[in-house]
């Protein structure tokens, strides 16, 4: 029986770590009432209960993009410019990191990659479930205490 997302459905890349998916595949990931859920099209698709995530962890980071074709034209472009190049040939992601107990009670971590943004749509959903979250919004919460401060 499958049930409705409670929440937006999120593309996703799972880098490492799901047990049952080859590394760097690309699905979707939803809540369904509370049970965090991955699914592909073509393969497994993973669900485990919000109650076993022991912690998520939000960071961003850049990535190049192009690979290396970008790479070459930068290494060939003139005077410079491939400094210039390089300042538009990268894109930031967010990154969803959970810490979940399995079936048998083994400790594991999962990554997933999501585009800018998305990963506070799901850092939020979480949070509202009831899973610890840390990451962005930890420093984002102090550089406004330390905005507050100066004025």
């Amino acid at each position: 029986m499958r049930t409705a997302p409670s929440g937006p459905v999120l593309r996703a890349r799972a880098v490492l770590g799901l047990a049952g998916v080859a590394n760097n595949s690309m699905g979707e990931l939803s809540i369904q009432d509370d049970v965090f859920v991955y699914s592909r099209h073509e393969g497994p698709t993973v669900r485990m209960p919000l109650s076993a995530i022991q912690g998520a962890f939000l960071s961003q980071e850049d990535k190049q993009v192009g690979g290396m074709p970008m790479a070459l034209v930068r290494a060939a472009t003139p005077y410079g410019g491939g400094r210039v190049i390089g300042l538009f040939a990268h894109k930031k992601y967010d990154f969803m990191t959970l810490e979940y107990f399995d079936s048998h009670g083994g400790l594991h971590g999962t990554i997933y990659q999501l585009n800018k943004g998305q990963g506070h749509v799901l850092a939020d959903e979480l949070g509202a479930k009831g899973v610890h979250v840390s990451g962005l919004e930890i420093a984002a919460a102090q550089q406004r205490l330390e905005t507050n401060n100066v004025k």
